[in-house]
């Protein structure tokens, strides 16, 4: 390496640390340590290996970068305002400030350059796994003879807790299966995590464990900018499989009294502790000190940063006029295309008078396959249950990416993580499917997906007691509620094949996450579901029995309980019993209409108000009030078959009826 460049990447990892220590010390919070102990591969990184151009950070083919150890965000914020991203220095000032672009963990969406939302340890691999296997689908489809236009790579900086957390070994374990070659994961190894050195609990020989795997290993110091410019020079000339690059460093590396301890991890070193750090590093005693010549090699760097877009989308405009057709289905896929008349054809597709929820959606998606390229699907092992498999493709392999189909495994967290990375690529609209208790797995993953709007779509099957005899460990109770209290969630409960068909239109129009969760019994199809979008599951609940006269009884139900609503309103009647049903196939939904609207279904007079979902009750007294009658699941379920469980638990009509007119 010219001794100019690392002369010069020696003052820029030098900035990194600086900014980091200033950030940290004037907010009184954050993790000093990592980025510190990080400050020279990030200088290599930012200053000479990734390519990607931050003028136009959305640039499709350019490299990412994803933090996993998203503690060390000030590593991150650091290198991208130095580099040019849209983050001035005014917000590295403002870290971890209400409203500031910097945030205590990153935010996808919030700060330029930041390719995922990070914090909770693993989940990043994950999404490094995701985008790495949308770039080789994307060139798998559209790359041509002498038109290679996806290249990109991803690389991911992990500490020792993503290794420690299941969910990295999860999304390793499948990266490795697919022989992900554009994958590079950068483990920070430094020894120590926030509770202290991991000897004391994370003794594992990480490099066999990678090798296992399927992966090639490396290892460097992380301050020699000649190991770094060897090792990823090797990497990006002839990588063949996934890559763990064990990048020695040391945590807090500068501070007189805390590197190399748990001191450095996770809170401020301390006025006196940062200005002798500084003074060790060479550093200005200056807060937020940038030198120019650094801005200047960024600034340098950028020209030739702006080369790399400029020669590739001269490269688009020749492929796309050399193949029109892929064009077309790229930018459909680009755009999250939708047919205008997706209802009608919807309403087109041929299913039994008598069908299950999940296979309905399998229906569904067979035809939404054809229609929408951007449309990629797969499960955790379950395809033949849950019924996510589309028929008409063939199944992702590491020697066949022609695929639409994708086998997670076993793997519920890390396929969680890894639809949440393949749907940051942009292209890619992703489902992918499981039973509903077992969402649990899951839930952190799609908690960061609703915090950032992934527009990702869960299959969730199994959806209620009446899956029958596998019992309570599969049988889901608390799970609608605990999936409707995640904000920007779309959790959707269809009562039949149309409303299954209208569930769809919703998920695939919302800007973020929807659950879609299915009955694996068979469902009458009511005729009263049988309205327009708009007026029905596009409100997220609606009326589906009218009343004639002032009410004694409105009933609110989801999915297969609404046919029992029904029933059971059907039974009322002739007992001189006024009532109304109201289907709530999706609360949040139903939250965001106009209050007029909303006072229309639930508000006025409405005589007792009873809820009937076989799930717990929680929430559903925001709708039937205090004294409002639940007719849920107050324990966990039985093995038995269907019909007895309802009898088991008074979810028939006799049951209810009884017990509705004791409170007359």
């Amino acid at each position: 390496m010219d001794e100019d460049l690392k002369k010069q990447l020696v003052k820029i990892a030098g900035t990194i640390a600086g900014l980091a220590m200033d950030a940290v010390q004037k907010a009184d919070s954050g993790h000093p340590g990592m980025p510190m102990g990080c400050a020279s591969l990030g200088a290599f990184l930012y200053g000479v290996h990734l390519r990607h151009h931050p003028k136009h950070s959305k640039w499709i083919n350019r490299d990412r970068l994803v933090l996993s150890a998203g503690h060390g965000s000030m590593w991150l914020y650091a290198c991208l305002h130095l580099s040019g991203f849209k983050l001035p220095l005014e917000e590295i000032q403002r870290f971890r400030q209400i409203h500031s672009k910097t945030p205590g963990h990153p935010e996808y969406g919030l700060t330029d350059g930041v390719e995922a939302t990070t914090g909770p340890l693993g989940q990043g691999v994950g999404n490094a796994v995701g985008m790495a296997l949308g770039m080789k689908l994307l060139k798998n489809r559209f790359n041509q003879e002498g038109y290679p236009l996806f290249t990109g790579k991803i690389f991911c900086v992990a500490g020792d807790g993503c290794l420690m957390e299941g969910v990295s070994s999860e999304a390793s374990s499948f990266a490795g299966h697919l022989a992900l070659d554009n994958l590079v994961l950068i483990y920070d190894s430094n020894h120590i995590c926030l509770d202290g050195p991991t000897s004391e609990c994370f003794t594992e020989n990480t490099k066999a464990r990678y090798i296992a795997y399927g992966w090639d290993v490396y290892e460097i110091n992380g301050d020699d900018f000649e190991e770094m410019e060897a090792v990823f020079g090797e990497i990006r000339r002839r990588q063949g499989k996934p890559v763990l690059v064990i990048c020695k460093t040391i945590i807090g590396r500068g501070s007189p009294h805390k590197e190399g301890t748990a001191k450095a991890h996770g809170s401020p070193l301390g006025a006196e502790e940062v200005a002798l750090a500084k003074e060790a590093l060479g550093l200005s005693k200056e807060e937020f000190y940038v030198p120019q010549t650094v801005l200047s090699f960024f600034e340098q760097k950028g020209l030739k940063e702006e080369v790399f877009e400029t020669e590739w989308n001269d490269l688009f405009r020749r492929w796309s006029k050399n193949y029109p057709e892929l064009a077309v289905e790229f930018h459909h896929m680009q755009d999250h295309f939708l047919p205008p008349n997706l209802e009608t054809l919807l309403q087109s597709v041929e299913m039994k008078p008598s069908i299950s929820g999940r296979a309905a959606s399998q229906a569904i998606l067979q035809k939404l396959g054809e229609w929408l390229p951007q449309l990629w699907g797969g499960s955790a092992d379950l395809s033949c249950s849950d019924l996510t498999m589309m028929k008409q493709y063939p199944i992702v392999s590491s020697d066949h990416f022609e695929g639409r189909n994708i086998k997670y495994g076993v793997r519920e967290f890390g396929m969680a993580t890894i639809v949440n990375g393949l749907s940051l690529l942009g292209p890619f609209r992703p489902f992918c499917g499981t039973f509903l208790t077992f969402s649990d797995y899951m839930r952190n993953a799609i908690r960061l997906a609703a915090l950032s709007h992934y527009p990702v779509i869960y299959q969730f099957t199994h959806d209620s007691i009446f899956l029958g005899e596998d019992g309570p460990t599969h049988q889901p109770i608390e799970h609608l509620a605990a999936l409707r209290a995640i904000p920007n969630l779309h959790v959707i409960r269809p009562a039949d094949a149309y409303e299954t068909r209208m569930a769809w239109i919703a998920a695939l129009r919302y800007k973020g996450p929807s659950v879609l969760v299915l009955s694996r019994q068979t469902l009458p199809e009511l005729e009263q579901t049988h309205v327009p979008y708009e007026e029905g599951m596009g409100r997220g609940a609606y009326i589906v029995k009218q009343e004639k006269r002032p009410l004694d009884f409105t009933l609110f139900a989801t999915g297969s309980e609404l046919a029992l609503a029904m029933e059971v309103a059907e039974r009322l009647e002739p007992l001189s019993q006024s009532v109304r049903v109201v289907s709530m196939p999706c609360w949040a939904l139903f939250e965001k209409q106009p209050e007029p609207f909303k006072q229309s279904v639930i508000g006025g007079p409405l005589g007792i108000r009873v809820a009937i979902e076989a799930a717990t009750e929680l929430g559903w007294h925001k709708y039937i009030g205090i004294e409002g009658i639940a007719i849920c699941m107050e324990r966990f379920g039985e093995s038995a078959p269907s019909a007895d469980l309802a009898q088991e638990f008074g979810f028939t009509v006799d049951a209810i009826v009884e017990r509705l007119m004791c409170k007359k």
